[in-house]
C-alpha cells in the first residue's frame, strides 16, 4: 500500500506540475473577455465610403452553397465598387450562378485564375489573382468565402469599424450555422481549441505571432496589401488568413479580430465527419506558427482541455473497482480538473451566441460538447503531424 501511495502521489504531482502553469495561462486569456470590444453592428453607408471596397471571392465547385453569399453581396450598398469571383475551373455550375447574379448586379465579375504554380495553395493563389485584378481606386480589399451569408449592412459596418478603430486589417469571427447532431457535439469542441489558445475576438493582440484571423471575411487596406506583395507571403499556407495577418502585423500595421456574429453567418461543413476532416486539418495553424509554438499550444490544450474529463472519469471508474486513498496531491489534482471542467461548461454560455440553431437537429448536444474535448485535442495533434495532401478537391505534394 505504501508503494501505491507513493506512485499515486508522484503521478498526481506530475500532472499538477503540468496543468497548473497551463491553467494560469488559460485564465490570463479568459479574463480578457469582459474587456473585449462589442460585436460589430450593421451600419448604413455614408458618402465618404462610396466605391471604397473591392470584394474578392475564391471559388472551386461551390454551387451547392454559394447562393446565399451572392444574394448577400448584391444587397450591399454603394460602398462596394466591385465583386470579383475568382473561379478555379469549377465543374459543378458555379460560374453559371455567378453569371446569373451578374445579370442582376453589374458589380459582379467572373474571372478564372491562372494555372496553379508549384509553390502556391489554391485559395491564396485565387485571392492573389483577385487582388491583382481589382481596381486600384478601391481603398479596401475584402476577401470572402463562398460558404458565408453576409448581412446586407456587413460591408458598411466593417469598413466604418475599421476606420473608427484605426485598423489596417480586420477579420471577423462569424455565427456558425449548425444542422446535424454530430456537428452540434463536435464543432464547439474544435472551436474551443482556438479560444483556449488565443485572445478572445475583440481584444487587440500586441504580439504578431499570437494574432488570429479568419479569411471568411478578411478586410485589408489595399495599400497595405500592395506593400506586402498581396498574398505572396502566404502562398504555400493552408491557413493563409492567419499567416498573412501575422505577417502584416509583424510589419507594424494594426490588425484586429472582431466578433462578427451579428453581421456574418457561415455554413462551413456538412456533418461531423466533414468537420473532422476539413476543418480539423488546419486548426493546428502550423503553417503560420513556429514549430515550438505549435507544440507548446498542443501541450496547453492537452493540459486544460484534453485531460480534465479523462482524469475525473478515470478516477471515478477506478473508484468503482477498488478503493483509492485520498492523498493531498490527488485531492488537489481532482480539484484542479473539476475547476477546469466547470470553466469549460461555463464557456458554453459565452459561445452560444456564436451559433445559429434554428434548423439544427439535436441542438441539445451542444451542451454536451465538452465530452468531445479529448477527441478535438487528438484531432489537432493529428493535424500537426501531417501536411495536407488534398484541399477542396486539389491534390498537393504529388
Amino acid at each position: 500500500m505504501d508503494n501505491a501511495l507513493i506512485i499515486e502521489s508522484s503521478l498526481s504531482l506530475l500532472f499538477l506540475l503540468i496543468q497548473l502553469p497551463a491553467t494560469a495561462i488559460l485564465l490570463s486569456r479568459l479574463v480578457k473577455g469582459p474587456r473585449r470590444n462589442p460585436p460589430i453592428q450593421p451600419q448604413q453607408p455614408t458618402p465618404e465610403i462610396l466605391g471604397s471596397v473591392s470584394v474578392v471571392v475564391p471559388t472551386l465547385n461551390e454551387a451547392l452553397r454559394i447562393s446565399p453569399l451572392l444574394a448577400g453581396l448584391s444587397q450591399q450598398s454603394y460602398e462596394v465598387r466591385e465583386i470579383i469571383v475568382v473561379d478555379s475551373k469549377s465543374q459543378d455550375g458555379t460560374p453559371d450562378l455567378v453569371k446569373t447574379a451578374q445579370q442582376k448586379d453589374p458589380r459582379f465579375r467572373l474571372i478564372n485564375d491562372d494555372p496553379l504554380p508549384a509553390n502556391w495553395v489554391g485559395r491564396p493563389w485565387a485571392l492573389h489573382n483577385g487582388f491583382l485584378y481589382s481596381s486600384e481606386d478601391s481603398q479596401w480589399f475584402l476577401g470572402m468565402d463562398a460558404d458565408t451569408e453576409p448581412h446586407p449592412s456587413l460591408v458598411a459596418g466593417l469598413v466604418k469599424t475599421a476606420v473608427a478603430q484605426g485598423y489596417d486589417l480586420v477579420s471577423l469571427s462569424p455565427q456558425f450555422i449548425l444542422k446535424y447532431p454530430g456537428e452540434c457535439w463536435l464543432q464547439p469542441a474544435l472551436l474551443m481549441t482556438l479560444l483556449y489558445r488565443f485572445d478572445p475576438a475583440g481584444i487587440t493582440t500586441e504580439q504578431p505571432e499570437r494574432v488570429m484571423a479568419n479569411g471568411q471575411c478578411f478586410l485589408c487596406r489595399r495599400s497595405v496589401l500592395a506593400a506586402v506583395g498581396g498574398y505572396s507571403s502566404a502562398s504555400s499556407s493552408f491557413c493563409d488568413d492567419v499567416t498573412l495577418a501575422r505577417y502584416i502585423a509583424a510589419q507594424g500595421f494594426r490588425v484586429g479580430f472582431l466578433d462578427g456574429a451579428k453581421v456574418l453567418k457561415v455554413r462551413m461543413y456538412e456533418g461531423a465527419l466533414e468537420t473532422w476532416k476539413e476543418w480539423g486539418r488546419s486548426l493546428d495553424l502550423k503553417d503560420a506558427s513556429p514549430t515550438a509554438q505549435v507544440w507548446g499550444d498542443l501541450c496547453l490544450l492537452s493540459s486544460v482541455q484534453g485531460l480534465p474529463l479523462v482524469i475525473l472519469l478515470g478516477y471515478f471508474l477506478l473508484g468503482l473497482l477498488l478503493p483509492l486513498p485520498g492523498t493531498l496531491p490527488l485531492l488537489c489534482l481532482l480539484g484542479l480538473n473539476l475547476f477546469l471542467v466547470v470553466i469549460r461548461f461555463a464557456m458554453l454560455l459565452a459561445i452560444a451566441p456564436s451559433y445559429d440553431f434554428k434548423n439544427a437537429q439535436g441542438s441539445w448536444l451542444f451542451w454536451l460538447s465538452p465530452f468531445a474535448d479529448p477527441l478535438a485535442v487528438v484531432r489537432i495533434f493529428l493535424s500537426a503531424l501531417r501536411q495536407p495532401k488534398e484541399w477542396r478537391g486539389r491534390k498537393y505534394g504529388e
